[in-house]
């Protein structure tokens, strides 16, 4: 993630962060850890930036001056989210090839511990789509990012003598980028009636399965 305040600029100039700077990439840092804990136990509604600023002692307007909406935080704390859970996997990359999708349904039974940031994520790409929305080029980034990574794992895993077409690898790759979400959303409406992780698994087996075998929905045409 870019900063406003310039830092790769800073980085590729050599230039040595100065204490205020530091100070302020500090606090933006523990702003993001408190929201992160209050937006997962609370969810989206219900988590106030005003406890947030409570829990790091400094006032409401402090976390606008540092993030500038609670959009804006909701937004930088579900990147947050990603670069931690990135840190946390060997090599602090995803994986390509099969062990990507393993890593997709580890994430899944992640989410079913966070709730409150599965809500947030799930309202804000939701509320995405309408026109001038402030997380449209945040989730269109996303999303697009998220196709190149699987649709790349994808292509590992078949038979390079019997390659799916690039149409059908993107298709596959937004299928599962759309059942992962969906299942999301089931989840939180009911969490007793959707095993999250179990779900997700089955959901991309049968995708890759389809993919490989060459079954791209012809049934269904």
């Amino acid at each position: 993630m870019t900063d406003a305040d310039g830092t790769p600029a800073n980085r590729a100039s050599g230039k040595a962060k100065g204490p205020r700077q530091l100070r302020s990439e500090q606090r933006r840092l523990e702003i993001l850890r408190a929201a992160t804990a209050t937006f997962g136990a609370r969810g989206y509604r219900n988590g106030s930036l005003g406890e947030i600023a409570d829990q790091v002692g400094i006032t409401h307007a402090g976390i606008l001056h540092h993030f500038g909406s609670k959009n804006q935080l909701l937004l930088e704390v579900l990147d947050y989210r990603d670069q931690v859970d990135v840190e946390q996997l060997e090599g602090k990359h995803p994986p390509e090839g099969l062990p990507l999708f393993r890593h997709l349904v580890d994430t899944a039974r992640n989410n079913t511990t966070r709730p409150g940031i599965v809500q947030t994520y799930a309202v804000l790409s939701a509320d995405s789509v309408t026109d001038d929305h402030p997380a449209q080029e945040y989730f269109r980034n996303r999303f697009s990012g998220l196709r190149e990574m699987i649709s790349r794992s994808l292509a590992q895993i078949c038979d390079p003598d019997a390659m799916p077409s690039d149409t059908d690898i993107d298709t596959a790759a937004s299928a599962i980028i759309g059942v992962m979400d969906g299942l999301q959303v089931q989840w939180l409406l009911d969490d007793g009636a959707v095993d999250l992780p179990y779900a997700t698994a089955f959901a991309i087996d049968a995708i890759l399965t389809a993919l490989v075998a060459g079954r791209t929905g012809d049934r269904l045409r």
